[in-house]
C-alpha cells in the first residue's frame, strides 16, 4: 500500500512539472497507442462551392401531382441496369463475344434450352455459332463438350434454315462420328429436306436406300417416304415413284394429302388409271389412310377422265370422294353447299351401263339427288340413262320402277319432241331390247309383272311399259304376243293406245308381211299418225330383207304391197283419212 502511494505521488509531480508551459498552456499525455495522438480536424468550407440543396418536400396529395403515387424522391427511376440480370459489361460486348462468352457457361440441357427459344425467334445465324462455340468449349469438369443426336440435328436444322446444301448437310452428318454420334432419322430427314429443294432425285433414292439398309435408329418414316416420293412425282419418275409407295404402303405409314393428291394427279396424267385404283384400295383398306381425299376439282377431273375410258371404279372412287366433299360442306357452319353437274352424273350413269356397274349406277344416282336437294326433279336425259343402266344390267323390276317415276314427272308430253321420249323405238329401245334378251319368257315375265302391279295400291299402269313388250314381240317375230298385248292396253288395263303402240304394232306386222291387218288398223279416228320417216324406212327394209336369197340388189319390189305402205308412210303430212284413202284404193299402183 505504501509503495503505491509512491508512485502516485511521482506520478502527478511529473505531470506538473511537463505539461504546464507558456506557449502551450494544454498537456498532452504520452501514450504507446498511436491513434490516440490523433485528433479529428473539421474542413474549413470553400466559398466557391454552393451550398448543398436541402431534400424537397414530397407533393400535395390535394395538388393532384402525378408524381404522389410514384416516388417522389426519384420520379423517373433508370430500371434498365438495376432490373437487368446480365453485367452491364456483357451487354457492352459484340454479338459474337456475347455468344461466345455464353457458350462457356451452357451445358447440354441448358443449350436446348437456348435453341428452343431461338428457334420460336428463327435465330438460325446465332443458333449455328453458339453450337460451334460450345462445341470448342470445355465443361465443368475439363473436358470438351459433347452433343447428342438431338442436340446436333438442331445444328443441321439451322444450316437447313440458313440454305446450307444438301453436301454441306451430309458432310456435316459424317462429323457426327467424330463426336461418337450417330445419326438418326430426323438427322436424314433434314438431309431429305435439302435434296427436296434442290430436286436432287437420284441423291434422294440413295439416301433413302441407305436409311432402308442401315438399321432402327435411321429408318424411314411417314416424313421420309413423303419427301421421297413427293419429289419423285413431281419430276415425272412415275415408275420410281410407285416403287417407293408401294413401300410406304406396305410398311404401314401414312400419306401425307399432299403427296396423295400429286399421287393421283401424276396417274391420271400418265393414264395409269388401274394403277391408281389399286392405290385408293390399299388406302382405303387402311384405318391411317382411308380418309385421304383428293380436292374437289381434281374429283371432278378424276371423273372426267375415268367416264371417257370406261373405268367404272375409278369413276365410282371419284364420286365417293366428291359425296365426302358434299358431306362435309353441309356439317361446316356457314353451310358451303357443293353440287355435282348433272352432265357429270349423266355420264356416270351412261358408264355404268356400258360397264355393268351397279355400284357406280346406285352411286351416279344418289349424288344426283342429292345435289338437286329434292328442289327439281333430274332431267328426262337423267332418268332414261338409269333405265338404259338398269336395263343392261338386266334389273328390269328397278327398270320399271325407274320408268313409273319418269312417267309421274314428265308423264303428260304436250310437244312431239317430249312423245319421243316414251317411243320404244328411241328413248327406250334399252328396255325393249333387255325385256327381248331371252325370248318370249322375259316377255311373259315382264307382262304378268305388270298386271300385278296394275292391281296393287297404287296401281301402276303404263302404256309405255306395254309399249315395249309389244316391240319386244316383235324382235322376237313373235306377232300374236305382240297383237295380244296390244289388245290387253285396253281391255285388261283400262288404257288407250297412243301412237307409239300403232307403231310397235304395225312394226311387228312389217315385219311378217301382214299387210291387210295394217289396213284394218290405220283408219282409226284417234290416231294422227304422224309417223316419222324412219318408221317407214325401216318397214320397206324389213321386206326388202326377205328377198336376200336372190342375186339382185337388195330392194323392195314395186309389185310387193308393203312397198305402197314405205311411200305412204312417208308422207306423214297428210292428214290420217288421205292416208287410209290412198292405202285402200287399188289405183295407187297404177300412180306408181
Amino acid at each position: 500500500m505504501a509503495s503505491q502511494m509512491a508512485i502516485l505521488a511521482r506520478t502527478r509531480a511529473l505531470i506538473k512539472t511537463t505539461t504546464i508551459t507558456d506557449s502551450n498552456p494544454f498537456f498532452k499525455t504520452i501514450s504507446t497507442f498511436t491513434f490516440l495522438s490523433q485528433e479529428p480536424q473539421l474542413a474549413e468550407s470553400t466559398p466557391s462551392e454552393p451550398p448543398s440543396a436541402s431534400t424537397p418536400l414530397p407533393p400535395n396529395p390535394a395538388s393532384g401531382s402525378p408524381l404522389y403515387n410514384e416516388n417522389w424522391r426519384s420520379p423517373i427511376p433508370n430500371t434498365s441496369l438495376t432490373q437487368s440480370l446480365i453485367p452491364l459489361g456483357f451487354l457492352q460486348q459484340s454479338p459474337t463475344s456475347r455468344i461466345q462468352a455464353l457458350s462457356q457457361t451452357l451445358d447440354v440441357p441448358s443449350l436446348m434450352n437456348v435453341f428452343a427459344d431461338w428457334m420460336t425467334s428463327q435465330r438460325w445465324d446465332d443458333m449455328k455459332q453458339l453450337f460451334e462455340f460450345w462445341i470448342r468449349s470445355l465443361d465443368k469438369t475439363g473436358k470438351p463438350n459433347k452433343p447428342d443426336v438431338n442436340l446436333y440435328n438442331h445444328y443441321l436444322r439451322a444450316n437447313l434454315m440458313n440454305n446450307a446444301t444438301a453436301g454441306e448437310l451430309l458432310d456435316l452428318v459424317a462429323q457426327m462420328e467424330d463426336y461418337a454420334v450417330l445419326p438418326n432419322t430426323a438427322s436424314f430427314n433434314l438431309v431429305l429436306k435439302a435434296m427436296y429443294k434442290a430436286k436432287e432425285t437420284v441423291a434422294a433414292t440413295k439416301l433413302l436406300e441407305r436409311m432402308l439398309q442401315t438399321g432402327k435408329e435411321s429408318m424411314p418414316d411417314n416424313e421420309s417416304y413423303d419427301l421421297v416420293v413427293g419429289m419423285l412425282f413431281l419430276t415425272d419418275m412415275i415408275d420410281a415413284s410407285l416403287k417407293y409407295l408401294d413401300v410406304a404402303l406396305k410398311s404401314g405409314y401414312m400419306l401425307s394429302t399432299k403427296v396423295f393428291t400429286e399421287c393421283v394427279r401424276s396417274c391420271v396424267n400418265n393414264g395409269r388409271l388401274d394403277t391408281l385404283v389399286s392405290i385408293i384400295d390399299r388406302c382405303k383398306a387402311m384405318d391411317q389412310n382411308k380418309a385421304l381425299c383428293p380436292s374437289w376439282n381434281l374429283c371432278n377431273y378424276i371423273a372426267e377422265i375415268a367416264m371417257q375410258e370406261d373405268n367404272s371404279k375409278l369413276a365410282y372412287y371419284a364420286l365417293e370422294f366428291m359425296a365426302k366433299w358434299i358431306a362435309r360442306g353441309e356439317q361446316v357452319r356457314p353451310a358451303v353447299l357443293l353440287s355435282v353437274d348433272e352432265g357429270l352424273a349423266l355420264s356416270a350413269l351412261g358408264t355404268a351401263g356400258r360397264t355393268y356397274n351397279a355400284s357406280l349406277l346406285d352411286a351416279s344416282w344418289a349424288i344426283l339427288r342429292r345435289s338437286l336437294r329434292e328442289k327439281k326433279a333430274p332431267n328426262p336425259e337423267s332418268y332414261l340413262a338409269k333405265i338404259y343402266a338398269l336395263a343392261s344390267l338386266g334389273n328390269l323390276q328397278r327398270a320399271f320402277i325407274t320408268l313409273n317415276e319418269f312417267e309421274s314427272m314428265y308423264g303428260n308430253p304436250n310437244k312431239e319432241a317430249e312423245q319421243e321420249m316414251f317411243s320404244p323405238f328411241t328413248s327406250l329401245n334399252p328396255l325393249v331390247t333387255a325385256c327381248s334378251e331371252k325370248g318370249f319368257e322375259t316377255l311373259d315375265s315382264v307382262y304378268f309383272q305388270l298386271e300385278n302391279l296394275s292391281r296393287g295400291d297404287p296401281p301402276y299402269k303404263s302404256v309405255a311399259a306395254l309399249n315395249c313388250i309389244i316391240v319386244g314381240c316383235a324382235n322376237i317375230w313373235d306377232l300374236d304376243r305382240a297383237y295380244q298385248t296390244f289388245e290387253a292396253i285396253g281391255s285388261s288395263f283400262g288404257l288407250t293406245p297412243d301412237i307409239h303402240s300403232y307403231n310397235g304394232l304395225m312394226h311387228a306386222f312389217g315385219r311378217l308381211k301382214k299387210v291387210g291387218y295394217l289396213r284394218t288398223l290405220l283408219p282409226l279416228p284417234h290416231l294422227s299418225l304422224s309417223l316419222s320417216l324412219s318408221l317407214s324406212l325401216s318397214l320397206s327394209l324389213s321386206l326388202s330383207h326377205t328377198h336376200t336369197h336372190t342375186h339382185t340388189p337388195v330392194r323392195a319390189r314395186r309389185e310387193d304391197p308393203l312397198y305402197d305402205w314405205g311411200i305412204i308412210l312417208s308422207f306423214g303430212v297428210l292428214n290420217a283419212p288421205l292416208i287410209c284413202l290412198l292405202a285402200l284404193n287399188p289405183w295407187v299402183r297404177k300412180l306408181q
